[in-house]
């Protein structure tokens, strides 16, 4: 469970796991050199398709990143028929050549020589508000969009905070006086803020190496794909929710499970007649200067995916990581209520957090489904699975976005070459004008 952030694309493909042995390299699992999709029509052995079970498998999963939408359905989240606000630019060649010792090693390692351990398919730093490094592999430029995976979990939980911090929705209400729906399911006596913060006690496991794992009935039920004559189980994410029965009290523990997300998903939707996709769209999108549009993965009822969907452009995910640096603020526009961020940054109970025992994020807490470091410099950021983070660094005025397709899914896989090459870069910018 260490660093463990849920898969971005649940919807019933096997996720792709460490290998057994030692896997291809960044440069040999490239998928421009393994030839993915190429030719009209591509030949059988370099075909990705939604229905057969590896399209998510490494190496394919490294095209499969950047290519979502055309495997399965999306609903859009447009930036508007207005201009994008361009970053500001100011590269540093010297980024490259900061060092960092990775965790729990003890040879250094540069920055360069990490965008490859990574998997790295693009990374943004923004300084001050512009852009100090930029560089893309893999399938990813500057023009691509790629899957966010549970990233995601953090725009659904900044929507949340939005709508708490406005009074349209009270944190300390019952989920079962928002949703009845799911009056007789485990979430039924929680509260919307244990919800947000996952300190919910729920019987669902997302242990992918065992196959009866409730993550994988989660992943059929969400599935697009027609079910076969003889199933019976739940077809969309909203249906399997009400299926889902309590275990252990609430608030008691954070542990992290998807269908928190996509419960809080429901709620926001409830209570305002959009759904997660409209809203961010309506509130944040097409208002911050945002260069592409966004999309999200649907179930077969059009859903969108709140815990893992969202699918974009690099240097629009940093404009996130932007505004919530600059306190809800971006372009000299307020987008986020002030209390919303402020209540991200203080964190969430560390006590609670402590119980789920991540080694490598000793110190940390959770709350509306963002991660907080509690470090020296105020770090917080938002994760997911395969190398996706946004990380703001507020002591360094700095943001990182990244997209990645590491061939390992745990977070715990890339941590240790990433959050301290994080804070080394962090400390590089300090001294810069």
């Amino acid at each position: 469970m260490i660093g463990l952030s849920i898969l971005g694309t649940a919807i019933g493909a096997p996720v792709s796991q460490a290998p057994t042995a030692a896997p291809m390299t960044a440069a040999q699992s490239d998928p421009r050199a393994l030839g993915w999709m190429t030719g009209f029509p591509p030949p059988d052995d370099k075909a990705v398709r939604f229905t057969d079970g590896d399209y998510f498998a490494f190496p394919k999963s490294r095209w499969t990143v950047c290519h979502f939408r055309e495997l399965m359905p999306t609903v859009g989240v447009p930036r508007g028929p207005g201009a994008a606000v361009p970053f500001a630019r100011k590269l540093d060649a010297g980024i490259d050549a900061v060092t960092f010792t990775p965790l729990g090693g003890d040879k250094p390692m540069t920055w360069r020589d990490a965008f490859d351990a990574n998997y790295t398919d693009g990374i943004i730093v923004l300084h001050k508000g512009k852009v100090v490094y930029e560089r893309y592999a893999g399938c990813l430029d500057a023009n691509g969009q790629h899957g966010a995976m549970s990233v995601t979990k953090s725009l659904t939980g900044l929507l949340g905070e939005i709508l708490v911090a406005e009074g349209v929705i009270d944190d300390t209400a019952r989920v079962d006086t928002l949703i009845p729906e799911l009056g007789k399911s485990g979430f039924g006596d929680a509260t919307v803020r244990q919800v947000m913060d996952m300190t919910t006690g729920l019987q669902y496991s997302e242990d992918y190496s065992d196959p009866d794992s409730e993550v994988w009935r989660y992943a059929a039920a969400g599935s697009p794909l027609p079910r076969p004559p003889d199933y019976t189980g739940p077809r969309t994410y909203w249906e399997y929710l009400e299926t889902v029965r309590k275990q252990g009290e609430h608030g008691t523990a954070f542990a992290y499970k998807t269908i928190n997300t996509d419960t809080l998903g429901w709620i926001i939707s409830r209570k305002t007649g959009k759904s997660v996709a409209e809203l961010l769209d309506q509130r944040i999108w097409r208002r911050m200067g945002a260069e592409q549009d966004g999309y999200y993965t649907v179930d077969s009822l059009g859903t969108p995916y709140a815990g893992g969907g969202f699918n974009a452009g690099l240097r629009d995910m940093a404009r996130i990581g932007e505004l919530m640096l600059e306190g809800g603020t971006i372009n000299g526009k307020r987008l986020v209520p002030r209390q919303a961020i402020d209540h991200i940054r203080a964190g969430g109970d560390k006590a609670a957090f402590a119980k789920a025992g991540y080694g490598l994020l000793k110190g940390w807490s959770y709350t509306g489904m963002w991660w907080i470091s509690h470090n020296d410099h105020g770090a917080f950021m938002a994760r997911g699975v395969h190398g996706q983070a946004i990380y703001v660094d507020p002591a360094a005025q700095m943001v990182i976005a990244r997209f990645a397709s590491h061939p390992t899914a745990s977070n715990a896989a890339n941590d240790p070459t990433s959050l301290p090459a994080y804070q080394a870069v962090a400390a590089y910018l300090m001294t810069r004008p």
